[in-house]
């Protein structure tokens, strides 16, 4: 024989279920978050290279441009 479930018990089941999904979300979330820092970090970290790797071409090229007399 079936047994017969009322929507309180229903509702009481699917309540439970979903108990935890605001934990694990959290949890996801804090892992984003510390993984959009380290990109962050790394992104400006790449950002200084880059523009120091530009200012040291810019110098050189200056240098050229004044042994070679060009302006």
């Amino acid at each position: 024989m079936a047994k017969k479930i009322t929507l309180d018990n229903l509702a009481i089941m699917i309540g439970k279920g979903f108990a935890g999904v605001d934990k694990k979300f959290e949890v996801v979330n804090k892992r984003f978050d510390d993984m959009d820092k380290r990109f962050d970090r790394i992104e400006n970290i790449l950002i200084k290279q880059q523009n120091e790797r530009i200012e040291k071409l810019e110098t050189r090229m200056h240098r050229l441009e004044e042994a070679l007399v060009i302006k």
